[in-house]
C-alpha cells in the first residue's frame, strides 16, 4: 500500500494566488498532490484558464483542477463581465428542465475547453428562510418537488463533456440563517423534515448520477452536535447508506469560519483535515484563501499522524485518496472559443417575471442600488444601467446606496421614468427603508435576487438573478 505521506498529499485540493501556477503547487502536483481549485483570483479569461490548466497537467496526468462555478451570481470564469448563463434559481423560475440541461452542458463544454476536471456545482439546496444570508439566488427554488429536476438536469447537462457535478451543500443550507463563511449555523430541522424537504434535491442528484458531493458545516442536532462535514452519521450512515452515494465527499472549504473560527485562518486545519477523513469525506477543499506550502505541511502531517497514532485508518485514506483521484478524469475534447449568450439569454428571459405594466416612458433614469455582494459571490459587475444606456439613448445611469435618496430624488428631476434596481431588498432594512422613501416617484422595481414581499402596487420586474444575461434580458424587455 502507498505510504501515509503520499496518501495525505492525494486526497487535498488547495486555492492559491495568481493566473499562473506557482512553483510550489507545481512541484507538489508533480509529487501526487490531489490537485487545486480556481477561483476568481485565477482567471483572466478562458484561454488563460486553459494554459494554467495545462500547466498542472504538465506535472502530472490525473490531476483534480476544480473550480467553482455556480453561473449566475457565483462565477469564476466570467468574474471580469457577468455571468454568461443565468443562476439556478432563474432557470427554475423559467421551469424548463430540458432547457437547464442545456444551460448546464453549455456551461460543461466551456469548462472542459478550459481543461477543469470537476465543477463545485449544482447546488442542491432550497431557498427556504427569508433571512438566509448565503444560499439565495444559488438554488433551483423552495419547493423540493420542483427543484430536484433542475438538480438532477444540471448534473446531466454538466457531466455530458466528462466534466465532474459536485452537488452542494449537504444535507442543505437553505433553512440556516446564518452564513457558514463565518459561523456555524443549526439547521432547525428533525429527521423527518430533512427526510422529506432537503435530501429530496440530493436524492435526485444521486439518481442522475453525480460523481460528487459537497459537505455542509452545518448542525443537525438529531446527528449529534458535530456538523456534517465531520459528522460520521451524516456522511457515511446518511449520505452513503440511506441515499446510496458511491463517488467523491468533497468538504466544503475547511478554512471557513464554521469550522476553523474565522475565515481566511489556517488554526486547526489539520485537525479539521482528520475529523472529515474519519467521518467519510474523500477529498480536502482548503480553497477559499490562497494557501503556501507550509500550511500544506501542516496538514498533511496531521493526517499522517493520525494514520501512525491509529486514530485514522490507513485503509480509509487510501479509500478517500482513491476517490479523489477519480475526478482527476480527463474532460472531453473541446476546443476554447468565444462564449456564446444566446442561450443564456432565452433562459434569462423565459425567467422574467413581470407584475403590472413596466414600461418606459422615454429616456430613464436607471439606479442601481449597491449592496455587499455575498461572500460566495464576490465583487463582480452588477448593475442594469450600462444595459439600458446602450438600448436606449438619453439614458443616466447611477450607482446610488441605501442612504442616498436625496441624491436619487435630484438625479430623477426631469425623467419621466425611473427604474430602481434591487438585489434581496427584503434582507437590507436600508433598502427597504429607501423604497419606501421613494414612494413620491413613480418608479420601475427590477429585483435581481430572491423577490421578497411586494412593495406596493407599482410594475416590477424579477429577473431571479444578477447575471449579465439576466441584466440584459430585463433591459432588453424595458427597452421593447
Amino acid at each position: 500500500m502507498t505510504s501515509p505521506e503520499k496518501l495525505a498529499e492525494a486526497v487535498v485540493l488547495p486555492g492559491f494566488a495568481g493566473t499562473t501556477a506557482p512553483g510550489w503547487l507545481r512541484r507538489r502536483v508533480a509529487d501526487g498532490l490531489g490537485g487545486a481549485i480556481l477561483f476568481g483570483r485565477n482567471v483572466v479569461d478562458d484561454e488563460q484558464v486553459a494554459a494554467l490548466t495545462a500547466q498542472l497537467r504538465g506535472e502530472r496526468d490525473g490531476v483534480v483542477v476544480g473550480i467553482d462555478e455556480e453561473g449566475g451570481d457565483v462565477t469564476r470564469l466570467d468574474v471580469n463581465t457577468g455571468s454568461f448563463v443565468p443562476g439556478p434559481l432563474a432557470l427554475g423560475a423559467a421551469d424548463d428542465p430540458e432547457l437547464t440541461t442545456a444551460v448546464a452542458a453549455a456551461l460543461g463544454e466551456r469548462l472542459a475547453a478550459c481543461g477543469v476536471t470537476i465543477d463545485l456545482a449544482p447546488c442542491a439546496d432550497l431557498t427556504l428562510a427569508a433571512e438566509d444570508p448565503i444560499i439565495g439566488v444559488r438554488a433551483f427554488g423552495s419547493d423540493p418537488a420542483k427543484a430536484s429536476p433542475h438538480v438532477a438536469a444540471y448534473v446531466t447537462g454538466l457531466q455530458k463533456y466528462g466534466v465532474a457535478a459536485c452537488a452542494k451543500h449537504f444535507p442543505g443550507h437553505g433553512a440556516a440563517t446564518e452564513d457558514s463563511h463565518v459561523a456555524l449555523p443549526v439547521l432547525p430541522r428533525t429527521l423527518a423534515e430533512l427526510h422529506e424537504i432537503e435530501l429530496v434535491p440530493f436524492a435526485a442528484a444521486i439518481r442522475a448520477g453525480v460523481r460528487a458531493v459537497m459537505t455542509g458545516h452545518l448542525v443537525v442536532r438529531a446527528w449529534g452536535d458535530e456538523p456534517a462535514t465531520f459528522n460520521r452519521t451524516a456522511l457515511t450512515d446518511v449520505l452513503r447508506g440511506e441515499l446510496g452515494f458511491t463517488g467523491a465527499v468533497v468538504t466544503d472549504a475547511l478554512e471557513m469560519g464554521a469550522v476553523s473560527g474565522g475565515y481566511g485562518r489556517h488554526d486547526g486545519l489539520g485537525l479539521s483535515a482528520v475529523r472529515a477523513l474519519k467521518a467519510g469525506a474523500d477529498a480536502l477543499c482548503i480553497g477559499g484563501a490562497a494557501f503556501e506550502a507550509d500550511a500544506l505541511d501542516a496538514i498533511n502531517a496531521a493526517i499522517v499522524a493520525a494514520v501512525v497514532s491509529g486514530e485514522l485508518p490507513l485503509e480509509r485514506l487510501a479509500e478517500a485518496a482513491e476517490r479523489t483521484a477519480a475526478l482527476g478524469t480527463d474532460p472531453a475534447p473541446a476546443t476554447v472559443g468565444p462564449v456564446d449568450r444566446r442561450l443564456g439569454l432565452e433562459a434569462a428571459r423565459k425567467a422574467l417575471r413581470v407584475t403590472g405594466e413596466p414600461r418606459l416612458d422615454g429616456p430613464p433614469l436607471v439606479v442601481d442600488v449597491e449592496t455587499e455582494p455575498t461572500i460566495a459571490a464576490g465583487p463582480m459587475p452588477w448593475g442594469l444601467g450600462a444595459h439600458l444606456a446602450e438600448l436606449v439613448p438619453g439614458t443616466r445611469a447611477m450607482t446610488a446606496g441605501p442612504d442616498d435618496l436625496d441624491a436619487i430624488l435630484e438625479a430623477a428631476q426631469g425623467f419621466s421614468s425611473v427604474v430602481v434596481v434591487t438585489r434581496e431588498a427584503h434582507r437590507h432594512p436600508r433598502v427597504r427603508a429607501l423604497l419606501s422613501a421613494l414612494s413620491t416617484v413613480d418608479f420601475i422595481r427590477v429585483e435581481t435576487g430572491v423577490p421578497g414581499p411586494a412593495d406596493g402596487d407599482g410594475p416590477r420586474l424579477d429577473t431571479f438573478s444578477g447575471s449579465y444575461v439576466s441584466l440584459r434580458a430585463a433591459a432588453e424587455y424595458l427597452a421593447r
